[in-house]
Parts: C-alpha cells; sequence; structure tokens
C-alpha cells in the first residue's frame, strides 16, 4: 500500500481512463552528457515506438562522440530508491539495462528485477565505450554473468563483449553462432550477438534461443555522421517492440530496422558532434532475415 491506495486500486484508476493509456518501459543505464548514447538514446528510441519513458540512472558520465572524461556512480541506495518508485506506480511492460558499472550496481538491479518475472528483460552487457573507455569494472563481469544474463528474456553483446562472457575469440559467422548457443545453453536467456565491429557488405547479427539460430542483416551505411550510440539504440529498440506486444524475432527486426534509419538519419549537433538521427518511421523491409 501506497498512499493509502493498494495495487488493486491503482489498476482500477488506469482501467477507467479508457483509452487514455500508455505503455510504459523503462531503462535503467548509464546518463550520456552529449545526449548520444545512454539513458538518452533510450528515451529516445521509446517515444520513435509510442512509449512514455522511465530511467532510472545506473551511472553519470563526462563525455562526448570522443571520448568517456570521468564517471560516477550513485550510490546504490539510491539507485534502489528509483527502481522503488518506479515500480510502485507504472506499469512497466518491458526493460532494459545498459551501463552497471560496479557489482554494487548489478547486485542490486538484480535484487529488485528478480522480484518481477512478469517483466521482460533486454541486458545490454556493457562493458566498454565506443571511444575504448572501460564501462564495466572487471571484478563485475562474474557478477554480471551470475546476476543479470539468467534474469533476461535477450542478452545483446557485441562482439567483444561476446568475447569476454564465452571466453573465447570470435572472428567468423560460425564462431558468432557457436558463442551465442554457448551463452543460451549457459545462462537460459535468448541471445543477440552483434556482428557491427566486423566489416563487410552488411551488419550481421546472429539470434540464439530455443527455436535455433536467426540471422539478421541490414545494409553497411558508407561513411556515416554518426553510429555513437547504436548498441544502446538496439537495445532499447528491442525492449521497446517488446512492450508493445510483438515476439522476440520481430523485436529484433524491428530493433535492426530503427539503428539502420538512426544511422542513415545522423546529423551534425556541433562544429564537429555528431549524433544518430529520430526515425520518422522504421521500415522492417530492410532488414533480411535467414
Amino acid at each position: 500500500m501506497i498512499d493509502g491506495t493498494t495495487q488493486k486500486d491503482r489498476d482500477l484508476m488506469m482501467t477507467s481512463h479508457g483509452n487514455n493509456r500508455q505503455v510504459a518501459a523503462l531503462t535503467i543505464a548509464g546518463s550520456d552528457s552529449g545526449g548520444n548514447a545512454g539513458v538518452q538514446a533510450d528515451i529516445r528510441a521509446f517515444h520513435v515506438f509510442g512509449l512514455h519513458a522511465c530511467t532510472a540512472i545506473a551511472a553519470l558520465t563526462a563525455q562526448n562522440p570522443y571520448g568517456v572524461r570521468s564517471v560516477r556512480v550513485p550510490d546504490t541506495a539510491f539507485l534502489r530508491d528509483q527502481l522503488d518508485a518506479i515500480f510502485e506506480e507504472y506499469s512497466i511492460a518491458a526493460l532494459k539495462t545498459g551501463m552497471l558499472a560496479t557489482a554494487e550496481v548489478i547486485n542490486a538491479v538484480a535484487d529488485k528485477l528478480s522480484t518481477l518475472p512478469e517483466v521482460q528483460k533486454v541486458v545490454d552487457p556493457v562493458m566498454v565505450a565506443t571511444s575504448g573507455a572501460k564501462l564495466l569494472a572487471d571484478d563485475a563481469i562474474e557478477t554480471m554473468r551470475a546476476r543479470m544474463l539468467p534474469l533476461a528474456a535477450l542478452i545483446t553483446p557485441n562482439i567483444p563483449e561476446a568475447q569476454v562472457i564465452a571466453g573465447r575469440d570470435i572472428e567468423t559467422k560460425s564462431q558468432m553462432e557457436r558463442a551465442a548457443a554457448d551463452m543460451f545453453r549457459a545462462h537460459g536467456c535468448a541471445v543477440l550477438v552483434k556482428g557491427g565491429h566486423k566489416t563487410g557488405e552488411a551488419a550481421e547479427d546472429v539470434l540464439v534461443d530455443g527455436d535455433g539460430a536467426t540471422w539478421f542483416s541490414t545494409p553497411f551505411i558508407a561513411d556515416p555522421v554518426s553510429t555513437h550510440g547504436t548498441g544502446c539504440s538496439l537495445s532499447a529498440a528491442i525492449a521497446a517492440s517488446l512492450a508493445s506486444g510483438r515476439d522476440l524475432r520481430t523485436a529484433v527486426v524491428e530493433g535492426k530496422a530503427y539503428v539502420y534509419e538512426s544511422i542513415r538519419g545522423g546529423v551534425y549537433v556541433g562544429p564537429r558532434a555528431t549524433v544518430l538521427g529520430t526515425p520518422a518511421k522504421i521500415d522492417a523491409s530492410v532488414v533480411a532475415v535467414s
């Protein structure tokens, strides 16, 4: 009970408003002072999908597209308060996690999320920024494996992150698929290994879940204005699609299409600073599925 109302009371009040309702999603991640990645990128994705965006700030970064200058991690009591405040009043359909910098932060988030089996969870195991700055403490990697990954409906590591989680080098498509399959068996969650760190004629990602392996690809965009924040944007868009009622494969297609359009629409916001675009529409036909 909060302020004299029970959860049943709040559900009835929400129902009584008829069509004046909006699906809510949550990001638990770091703040990017430049607005390219992290929570700011997640909010953009949620809004494009027509969702209300709730945020729990797990880290604060001083950064721009050319580097991370410093990082501050709020105390876990404050993070727990943010999560409690959100889940007491908002009907979260799906969530994503991003930068969870320390073992203490991971444990605080996992403690809360383990009580919410009904909420679909996309875990982006952020370890290193695009600029090369480390965003996950070395001693937190095992905590991520043990506490967060088993809670996820989907994890979205890029190739460097997948190499750390799987404990092996990944250089080929077959190695991507084997690593994804091994992570699926080890952690019990669907795995999307992102191939954007590889070069070629297409951006190829592989999904492994209980139905086997599926590849998703979009054309490479030559000389993009910006790619900073694409990983955050993909996991947020997938979470938004899941929150909207899509199945996992459709959500991955829509997430890939969202990122493709975001890269294609990149813009300058300073003499050198650039940012991903905000798509006016998402065309799923740009994503090839095999």
